[in-house]
């Protein structure tokens, strides 16, 4: 056999065995829940228990922070949306939370600036 065709075969295995290895990670990691289903269901067991919105979500933002993998602090609208697309997502596992969704954006309340052109200038004009 030559060396070129062993170089070939060796390229192959290793490239087929990275595959595998990041099949393997990636169904490890989806086994296990993430830091937004994790804070999901502290907010909710706690809010369905007639927990106040501020501890829930403290409890749960201090979980998200601690458990996300990131080289920056996930910021509180992130967490807050974290959570709320753990509940959309799978509503069953999160059952009577949909109403308590609102609390988290309360006091984070975006407010969205209309972009006005300069002396009424049409901001479409080519």
């Amino acid at each position: 056999m030559s060396t070129e065709k062993r170089k070939r075969i060796a390229l192959t295995l290793g490239i087929v065995g990275l595959g595998s290895l990041n099949l393997l990670v990636s169904n490890a990691n989806s086994a296990t829940n993430t830091p937004g289903e994790k804070g999901a269901q502290i907010y909710c067991f706690m809010r369905n228990n007639g927990n106040r919105h501020e501890v829930s979500w403290n409890a749960s933002y201090a979980l998200i922070k601690r458990q996300t993998n990131s080289l920056f602090k996930t910021s509180p609208k992130h967490a807050a949306v974290m959570i709320i697309e753990s509940v959309v997502q799978n509503p069953k596992t999160y059952p009577n939370c949909g109403q308590y969704l609102g609390d988290l954006f309360e006091n984070n309340e975006v407010k969205a600036t209309p972009i006005i052109p300069k002396n009424n200038e049409n901001r479409y004009n080519y």
